[in-house]
């Protein structure tokens, strides 16, 4: 996929933290949160004060309950023309829970189709190979996909717990597979989620990614930043990369303004994703974003 072909990213993305009780800082609050949202309802009325404050992205996880808000999509295409869903994959804790309750063999059954080759190794227990792992996460690419069936999904990214598990194993090639399956099987570009972009980039650009969409954290305090905060400026400045920044606030450990202007300060992040729970909250953060973009560095 060359330069021209690149999907244009928005600036500003929505994110889906607050929906499922996810918060870094406060286990009270995310508690909260979670049982607010419990009712769909709630969770549309979000998403649609964003997008009614222009926000036409969101970028999501494969949680059970995302299958929900895909369906109210699905079955309102007249008052969402416009609007776009960025897959994060896979929801590990749905993975988690399912290996914890049946064991590794028995969680992959679940979750892939029982017919092929793949499912008759699986019922015998055979040894997973490396060919094999390759097919498997093409598998549960498509497996995790299916809630999106009919709606605009142009990137498609690995989550972070998989990603850095990658890396660490030094399993280079799977992050080929990824790229490459969900542009053939998708139209869809690739993008990864980690903690650290630096060494990323560096597996990336030996895999023949060129130009690669890359989410990380990145704030002023360097929070969940792998290498520090020096090390992301310099990458973010000098590197090929299309950088998406996430927890730019730190999980409200900065107050809003500082955070937005450190973040827009820095050069080439395409985009910037946040989640919040109220209208006059993503009010606030969109146009923080826009006025400190427009802003001379």
């Amino acid at each position: 996929m060359s330069d021209t072909t690149l999907h244009r990213m928005d600036r500003v993305l929505f994110g889906d933290n607050q929906f499922f009780g996810v918060n870094h800082m406060s286990e009270e609050k995310a508690r909260a949160q979670q049982m607010r949202f419990q009712d769909l309802q709630a969770v549309i009325d979000v998403l649609d004060a964003a997008y009614q404050e222009g926000i036409r992205t969101f970028m999501c996880t494969t949680h059970d309950r995302v299958a929900q808000i895909c369906d109210h999509f699905r079955a309102h295409p007249e008052r969402y023309p416009d609007y776009r869903f960025y897959p994060c994959m896979p929801y590990a804790h749905k993975y988690a829970n399912a290996v914890t309750e049946h064991g590794m063999i028995d969680a992959l059954r679940k979750f892939l189709p029982e017919e092929g080759a793949l499912g008759a190794m699986l019922k015998g227990g055979v040894a997973l190979a490396a060919k094999d792992i390759d097919a498997i996460l093409r598998l549960l690419v498509d497996a995790e996909m299916k809630m999106f069936h009919g709606l605009n999904t142009p990137v498609v990214f690995i989550q972070n717990v998989i990603t850095d598990l990658l890396l660490g194993l030094k399993l280079d090639g799977l992050f080929k597979t990824f790229h490459d399956h969900v542009r053939e099987a998708y139209g869809a570009e690739a993008g990864f989620i980690t903690m650290n972009t630096p060494r990323l980039l560096d597996v990336l650009g030996a895999q023949g990614i060129d130009n690669p969409i890359v989410c990380s954290n990145i704030n002023k305090i360097g929070f969940r930043m792998c290498g520090g905060v020096a090390l992301y400026e310099q990458t973010i400045a000098t590197r090929r990369f299309r950088p998406v920044a996430m927890s730019v606030l730190a999980s409200g450990a900065i107050s809003p303004r500082e955070a937005i202007a450190y973040v827009c300060g820095q050069p080439r992040i395409e985009s910037i994703v946040f989640g919040a729970s109220s209208r006059a909250n993503i009010r606030q953060t969109r146009q923080l974003i826009d006025e400190l973009s427009a802003a001379p560095a």
